[in-house]
């Protein structure tokens, strides 16, 4: 069972075992040791048809590349993005029992947790999140969303209507890049789904052994995230065998294409494969707005090129994907544990025959 809250390990000299990743799993690279290979593209003048061109081609080319960019004059107000994080960094400050007033284990659809609301995971993430299910906005449980601080329930609703429209924005301009109508890709998702979650990662006394978020894809569409300047994202193209350190830009949000974005686009854009590290100077916060399509939702490629096959082979709804995708990384994980612990075993009898077989004069040395 992963602590109730990390501020509780913050004067710690050790990290729990609850939360130390295997040698392969951990971070090969600083958190603040910055790349400049993510682009970062100016959205200003998206609207304008010969700029549109220009930025498409960008996106395309970060998307075949990386399956990540960085967006600048987003339109969204400067403002709106510092309330939204004073009101994240008060809220992590408050007092564990405040916290814990919406702890959403034992599967509540939002609020506070420590590293994941997700069963069955096998090594915690060094993080507290906030979660909340914002679109659609018939479906919101507002009891379920932080009354503290004052304020910040006002904020989000404005937050989640920006970043909704910025991710609507780009997946129109993903439409046009495929040779599809620019609605083509909303109209995929069916109906929109967005979820806001508010990462907070503490310091940590052996930032080495651990992970702040492990590393995946997003399953949805599109993820746009908003973080700090300390740095701890982290990103591979090449399966994990080399991996850089996102940069962080002051109010620029880093966009990240998720599973549906890469089927629908049958493997032409990349699921952004990335991971968020931990350090012992300082705590970091980001916070990433998810857009999935409806569970209903029929995943399959849009659009098949000429001499391609599709990557899929069947039409399945999103929630079937989710699915299949979180029962095969949870089985993975058990597995990994399974073969640790039967290596462990085999080990420790090995040892033991070893010493059975030695004279008592040679064990007694």
């Amino acid at each position: 069972m992963p602590p109730s809250s990390l501020t509780s390990l913050a004067n710690e000299t050790t990290v729990p075992t609850s939360f130390i990743r295997d040698e392969e799993e951990r971070s090969k690279v600083a958190y603040n040791n910055f790349s400049d290979d993510i682009p970062v593209i100016s959205l200003k003048d998206i609207d304008e048809i010969g700029t549109r061109g220009e930025i498409c081609e960008k996106i395309v080319k970060a998307c075949e590349d990386w399956g990540i960019f960085q967006v600048v004059d987003h339109g969204v107000d400067p403002q709106l993005i510092s309330q939204m994080t004073k009101f994240a960094k008060e809220f992590f400050a408050l007092p564990s029992e405040e916290k814990l007033r919406f702890d959403m284990s034992g599967g509540k659809k939002g609020g506070f947790i420590v590293s994941s609301h997700l069963q069955g995971e096998v090594v915690q993430d060094w993080r507290e999140i906030v979660t909340y299910f914002s679109y659609p906005i018939r479906a919101r449980d507002y009891s379920r969303w932080p009354d503290k601080p004052h304020g910040w329930i006002s904020v989000t609703e404005k937050y989640s209507e920006k970043l909704m429209e910025l991710a609507c924005k780009l997946l129109e301009v993903l439409s046009e890049a495929m040779g599809l109508e620019k609605e083509a890709l909303t109209k995929a998702c069916v109906d929109v789904d967005q979820k806001v979650v508010v990462n907070f990662y503490p310091k940590c006394p052996q930032p080495d052994l651990t992970l702040g978020l492990k590393r995946h894809t997003d399953p949805g569409t599109i993820t746009l995230l908003l973080q700090d300047q300390v740095g701890g994202l982290q990103a591979t193209k090449d399966n994990g065998k080399t991996w850089i350190t996102v940069k962080p830009i002051e109010g620029a949000f880093v966009v990240n294409l998720g599973d549906h974005g890469h089927y629908l686009s049958n493997g032409r854009f990349k699921n952004a494969d990335h991971q968020a590290v931990v350090n012992s100077n300082s705590s970091r916060l980001s916070i990433a707005t998810f857009q999935n399509p409806a569970p209903e939702a029929i995943v399959y490629p849009l659009k098949i090129r000429e001499g391609e096959k599709a990557v899929m082979d069947e039409p399945i709804t999103f929630a079937e994907m989710y699915r299949r995708k979180m029962s095969k990384d949870l089985e993975a994980a058990r597995f990994k544990k399974l073969a640790k612990e039967q290596q462990i075993q085999a080990e420790e009898v090995a040892e033991k025959a070893k010493l059975e077989s030695m004279p008592i004069e040679e064990i007694l040395a």
